[in-house]
């Protein structure tokens, strides 16, 4: 088998014919001149729009890309924004939740200041019956936590109500609005006796109505409405709400009066339960 050689061009002799070449070229650009303006003038007419075209091509094409880039930045940013903004918001949910627990038991801890002398333990609210008060709720603590029916219960600045039916781990609390309530109560400073009825159609009305009281009791608006100390089921004092509209009855024997509430039925979260029985209290 016969290979070639392979034979290398020196570069001496490639320099010297580049060389011939340009120099062809000045020539020829020289003595024929007027041949190659033609040609120059044919090739800008022809090559001029064509490399205006391919430069707008060009900058439209590279405007649509920085376009794309800088879209693809721009979503990117919001999707770690919608990320972070997700992340703040669930925070402000917890730390909402926390706030509101935080001013629960703030407004138990009051409750419970007001009342020293009696012991009581912190309960949930979870459900109610279907009317839009919380005319009938029940709460996540029972017998084994020391509820009993007819446990007082209480909320706000004063009673909510009364526990009718205890089971092991929770209870059927009655609040003093459902139609069945019926407390004895008094009206202070005079110690006017009176009952106070639950309705739950009065208390859209924002009041319910304190019946039984003595055409010559001396009572006024804004009179505290407590539980009396004859009652048995309720601990005596226990605020009930304030009188704001006073009436004598037909038989110009006793009056009636409208009480404004202390405690909102619209919606209850945390009570306090008076683990102590009114015979406790009552032996004391």
């Amino acid at each position: 088998m016969r290979f070639e050689r392979r034979k290398d061009v020196n570069p001496k002799y490639l320099l010297l014919t580049l060389t011939i070449i340009c120099i062809l070229f000045l020539l020829m650009s020289y003595f024929a001149a007027n041949q190659v303006a033609a040609i120059k003038n044919f090739t800008s007419k022809v090559m001029t729009p064509l490399q205006q075209g391919v430069n707008q091509i060009g900058l439209w094409t590279d405007s649509k890309l920085e376009n794309l880039n800088t879209i693809e930045e721009l979503t990117a940013q919001n999707e770690a924004l919608q990320a972070q903004i997700d992340e703040y918001q669930a925070d402000i949910t917890m730390y909402q939740n926390q706030l509101s627990e935080l001013e629960n038991l703030q407004n138990l801890y009051n409750l419970d200041e007001i009342y020293p002398d009696l012991n009581k333990t912190a309960a949930n609210v979870f459900a109610k019956d279907s009317s839009s008060w919380f005319s009938v709720f029940y709460i996540d603590k029972g017998s084994k936590d020391g509820m009993f029916v007819g446990a007082n219960v209480m909320c706000g600045d004063g009673l909510a109500g009364i526990i009718i039916e205890c089971y092991d781990d929770y209870s059927k609390v009655r609040a003093v609005i459902d139609d069945s309530s019926k407390i004895s109560a008094k009206i202070m400073p005079s110690n006017a006796l009176c009952t106070v009825e639950g309705n739950l159609n009065m208390y859209q009305n924002g009041y319910l109505t304190v019946t039984n009281i003595d055409k010559d009791a001396k009572v006024s608006i804004g009179d505290k409405v407590v539980t009396s100390n004859i009652s048995d089921r309720y601990h005596s004092g226990l605020l009930i709400g304030y009188v704001s509209e006073i009436s004598y009855d037909s038989n110009n024997l006793t009056k009636t009066a409208y009480v404004t509430l202390t405690v909102d039925f619209s919606n209850l979260e945390c009570v306090l339960v008076i683990t102590d029985t009114k015979k406790t209290i009552s032996d004391n």
